[in-house]
């Protein structure tokens, strides 16, 4: 089954960007390649337990299992030695990135509360855009009955473009809501 998404890409989206960039080969134009959903647990140190609850709410979120991820570094002010869990993370490809993309524009990024649009500074100088969200609870998979504390998650998007203005005009074409000017939602 494709994704809504996925086929606007391909129909129109393609076109466009081939047009505004004036790209002499159809592979030139920027993709989505994968989105990577992340969880940093800096309490996962103190607490084992909240390692199991955060990987539950992830593997139902993005419906593939979490990748616990290690400490590069030994910190001692966090009481942190090289090893130790301190996060978690799922990569997303093919069919499931462009449903888990569709989920978090029409569905997700609606149920924020005093949503304004997203901010254009989570472009990381390549073109792969960074959003923050503050609580697993948009998500309606995840009950809130069931969760035992608020946990924020990063999502980024991981283009082929090769400057955040053509990851930018990918992202809008996509219908991801980036804020205006004036602080107001894009058209």
């Amino acid at each position: 089954m494709a994704s809504g998404l996925k086929s606007r890409y391909d129909t129109t989206v393609k076109q466009q960007l081939r047009e505004r960039f004036q790209y002499g080969n159809v592979m030139q134009v920027p993709r989505v390649e994968k989105i990577v959903v992340n969880i940093g647990m800096g309490e996962a140190i103190g607490n084992a337990k909240a390692m199991d609850a955060a990987a539950g709410d992830l593997a139902t979120i993005t419906g593939q299992r979490p990748v616990v991820t290690r400490s590069k570094k030994a910190i001692s002010n966090f009481r942190l030695r090289i090893g130790m869990p301190i996060g978690l993370k799922v990569t997303l490809r093919g069919e499931r990135m462009w449903h888990f993309l569709e989920k978090v524009l029409t569905v997700v990024l609606p149920r924020i509360r005093d949503f304004q649009g997203l901010s254009d500074r989570g472009f990381d100088g390549r073109g792969n855009y960074t959003l923050g969200l503050r609580e697993q609870l948009v998500f309606p998979e995840i009950d809130y009955d069931k969760i035992d504390r608020l946990r924020g998650l990063e999502v980024t998007v991981v283009t082929s473009a090769k400057t955040d203005e053509e990851g930018r005009e990918l992202l809008k074409a996509l219908g991801m809501p980036f804020r205006t000017a004036a602080g107001g939602r894009a058209a």
